[in-house]
């Protein structure tokens, strides 16, 4: 994908905004969070080509609820929502495989599709290019405007069109700290106009052993998916992790009411790295951060559309209770 609009064919439209961030912007956030008193590395990095594969295998784990649940909320939704999508502008970010946003699409009649622009935003290049497939094949009425970009600090990059439908969904906010889901939700607010709407998708505060085991699955495919982000900093940063120098660590911080997830070092390590100068050594049983995982309660939904000058305009929710699809307006 090139940096300017690329036409596949006369629906569709690709555009990569990643190469505008200069490449060492992505290493000084690596060697920073790895040179920082609690070590981490920013969850995006999580999805690269390999990356993306293996978390759609976990999204098909026994213990990993929120997506089917979310999708069985989506599922009950979509045809309340169909009726409401002539002429919008469906801005999804963070479209992983596309799975989600298929349900609400299957829903509308194929008048209605001729009239949607659909705006998948990621940072996985793989993951944009696999739902432009499968869409092209499915609603080809649909017009789609591929993007790949990193959606916390590129939001200005999307086209405006027509009124907008935002869609965050799978509790990606949860995986923000509360000061940055904070602000980019209010930088969401910023780009939307009368008559806009946003549907959110968010995990709920549920029992901690439920939570646990999501994360920590029998088939270790989750720690697959841990250790990947090591790989990945490998390629960006020039380090020198072995993956198998580190344990996968998941677990509910009932404090800050999240499942934390870390990579554990089973022995002292010496990283390396051309742009860093000397060493950074990580301690046996110290770790490496890389992941949050926030669970919400209704409250939270409640202050956030104060917070940001939202109205709720629905709250769904599964028979348990599990997982929320906030639809808010201005």
């Amino acid at each position: 994908m090139s940096n300017v609009n690329e036409i596949k064919n006369k629906n569709v439209f690709f555009s990569d905004f990643l190469q505008k961030i200069d490449n060492n912007d992505f290493v000084k956030e690596i060697i920073d969070g790895l040179s920082s008193k609690q070590k981490y590395i920013p969850s995006k990095f999580f999805y690269d080509k390999k990356g993306s594969g293996i978390f759609d295998k976990i999204t098909k784990l026994d213990e990993y609820y929120p997506t089917r649940t979310e999708k069985s909320i989506l599922k009950k939704i979509a045809p309340k929502i169909a009726n409401n999508l002539i002429d919008k502008d469906i801005i999804e970010l963070g479209n992983g495989d596309g799975s989600k946003m298929h349900i609400l699409l299957s829903a509308v009649s194929k008048d209605i599709l001729k009239t949607i622009l659909y705006i998948p935003v990621d940072y996985s290049q793989a993951s944009i290019k696999k739902t432009t497939d499968i869409f092209t094949d499915d609603f080809p009425e649909i017009k789609i405007h591929g993007i790949v970009a990193d959606f916390l600090s590129q939001l200005e990059m999307i086209p405006r069109r027509s009124s907008r439908l935002f869609c965050f969904f799978g509790s990606t906010l949860g995986n923000l700290t509360s000061e940055q889901a904070g602000e980019f939700l209010k930088n969401i607010r910023a780009c939307m106009q009368k008559g806009d709407k946003f549907l959110l998708g968010i995990d709920m505060v549920k029992d901690k052993a439920i939570l646990e085991r999501a994360y920590n699955d029998s088939q270790q495919v989750t720690s697959d998916f841990n250790k990947n982000i090591l790989r990945v900093a490998n390629k960006i940063a020039k380090t020198n992790f072995n993956i198998n120098d580190f344990e996968h660590l998941a677990f509910f911080n009932e404090d800050e009411s999240r499942i934390e997830m870390h990579l554990k070092a089973s022995k002292q390590i010496k990283i390396t790295s051309p742009h860093i100068s000397g060493n950074i050594i990580i301690n046996k049983g110290e770790t490496i951060h890389t992941e949050n995982s926030h669970k919400y309660t209704t409250e939270y939904i409640k202050n956030l559309a104060e917070s940001c000058n939202f109205t709720v305009l629905e709250v769904y929710t599964d028979e348990n209770k599990w997982f929320s699809v906030v639809h808010y307006a201005l």
